[in-house]
């Protein structure tokens, strides 16, 4: 009897890895469903982000994943059959969250819950458990059960919630730790705990697509004005250390270069996404700039610098980087014009082989705003355009205690050469958990596709900028996240939340 997970529904044989060994790749055949496939390919980077498990379409190998819009949301239990083993992804699974955690049970994951030593963790109330589905819940054992001495995780992404099979009496599943009993199920992202045993069950040697982070000790390339501070002390919690280049002296135009260490890209696809926090404490007139050196080969000592971004606005940036062949990332803090007592402190950086968000909305002092603004009230981003050229902004709506996301297809310069109405474009909502290291976030997301009703009909115009422009109705999701959920992880930092939004086409 083949090891299958359909919802909560476990057969047990023992596992295997689909490949268990560094740099593992798996090969896999995807589901036509549009909005099922963007989410797939995204749960894969994270996979690289967080892993070193590589995903590459199939072509002629034996052994393969074939994603599937069959009936639920399930997959064997590691490696099972040649020839395509099929996983499901049906229209109600298709979250970044489910998703990875269908694709955990492929890569050799149980249900966290079952593990040989879950009793020190949990209690399940068979009593209230569905009659004939108590195997279920059955632990393993310790030969099927390998904890790779990772610590129970009851944030883990393969753990099932309070009420998995329940029969209507109540909870199935009991944390030992009380505060843990609203937690478990959580179906945000892959917790650090998954990660963890996923890179030692492939043993992985290193995170290859994690290119660089705040932890990396830079060099600098001139021996001047950068300034590392440790041990930073904010709200009494240590947090660190950031890099700070003062523009308080020298002359104008004088310039600070720090450079990351040289890195390799390893994907087919040339894409990379540099994430930063600043702070500008000079004149409004010094410059921070974004810089990529690319290196031709092993002799190439010098390389070729390419101006990536200028640095304005809100203290989050991304900035996308197509390097193509071995590289450097370098920031340059320029000196203005007039006197300054101040620079640029740079922290959290992380760089990965991903696509940048399309659009980053922060909203200050969150809490407050729930608080004390009528229910209902809207917050837009400025009005933006997709690579195809369609004009949208993103709405971030208040409710007190809940928080709503949409976009709105607005009227634009590129209307006459669009196709209307806007069909089968993918928009992805994200609120950022604010977690330093990228590998240990685990970021809110749910995706939609375009369709008929997303008319832009029956709307109102506006102005922006003194031009008057036509919104049409909004979509996405009215309860995004509630008050208590942004109160975890990372969401809010120094008050502030973070919502990303991405729009592809077809």
């Amino acid at each position: 009897m083949q090891t299958k997970v359909k919802c909560f529904v476990l057969l047990f044989k023992e596992c295997n890895c689909l490949c268990c060994c560094s740099f593992s790749t798996a090969i896999f055949l995807l589901t036509k469903d549009l909005n099922a496939k963007g989410v797939i390919l995204r749960a894969f980077d994270q996979f690289r982000v967080k892993s070193c498990i590589e995903f590459k379409p199939r072509d002629t190998e034996e052994y393969y994943l074939s994603f599937q819009n069959l009936a639920g949301c399930w997959s064997y239990v590691g490696r099972i059959f040649k020839d395509g083993q099929e996983l499901s992804i049906d229209a109600g699974c298709d979250h970044i969250a489910i998703v990875e955690h269908v694709i955990l049970h492929a890569l050799g994951f149980y249900h966290e819950e079952i593990r040989h030593d879950r009793d020190d963790y949990v209690q399940i109330n068979f009593d209230n458990v569905i009659a004939g589905q108590e195997v279920f819940l059955k632990k393993l054992g310790s030969d099927l059960s390998d904890t790779h001495n990772v610590s129970y995780d009851y944030l883990s992404v393969m753990h099932s919630g309070k009420y998995a099979l329940s029969n209507g009496n109540g909870s199935t599943i009991i944390t030992k730790d009380p505060k843990f009993q609203n937690v478990i199920g959580q179906r945000l992202d892959m917790s650090p705990r998954d990660a963890q045993k996923l890179k030692l069950l492939y043993k992985c040697n290193n995170v290859y697509k994690y290119l660089v982070s705040a932890e990396y000790v830079y060099r600098l390339m001139k021996e001047r004005y950068y300034q590392i501070v440790f041990n930073l002390i904010i709200l009494g919690q240590e947090t660190g250390y950031f890099i700070h280049a003062s523009t308080s002296s020298d002359q104008v135009g004088d310039s600070a270069w720090l450079g990351t260490k040289i890195m390799s890209t390893k994907r087919e696809c040339k894409v990379q996404c540099l994430q930063f926090y600043y702070f500008h404490s000079g004149n409004e007139s010094d410059e921070l700039n974004i810089w990529i050196r690319e290196f031709q080969d092993e002799h190439d000592t010098t390389g070729t610098p390419r101006l990536m971004g200028q640095i304005t606005g809100k203290i989050l940036h991304h900035v996308s980087l197509n390097a193509t062949k071995t590289f450097q990332v370098v920031f340059e803090v320029r000196k203005g014009a007039g006197s300054s007592t101040g620079g640029f402190s740079i922290d959290d950086i992380n760089l990965s082989e991903t696509e940048c968000p399309h659009v980053t909305l922060q909203i200050d002092d969150l809490e407050r705003l729930l608080n004390t603004s009528r229910f209902g009230t809207a917050i837009y981003s400025p009005r933006q355009y997709s690579k195809e050229g369609y004009a949208y902004r993103i709405v971030v709506g208040l409710y007190h205690a809940f928080i709503g996301m949409y976009v709105e297809i607005l009227s634009g310069d590129n209307d006459d050469q669009l196709k209307w109405p806007c069909l089968q474009k993918q928009v992805t909502f994200q609120m950022l958990d604010q977690t330093p290291n990228m590998k240990m976030q685990m970021s809110k997301q749910w995706s939609e596709v375009t369709h008929e009703s997303h008319k832009l009909s029956n709307g109102r115009f506006f102005y922006e900028n003194g031009e008057s422009v036509y919104g049409g109705v909004l979509f996405g999701y009215r309860y995004f996240t509630f008050l208590e959920e942004l109160q975890t992880r990372e969401f809010l930092k120094g008050g502030s939340a973070i919502f990303m939004f991405s729009f592809e086409g077809k």
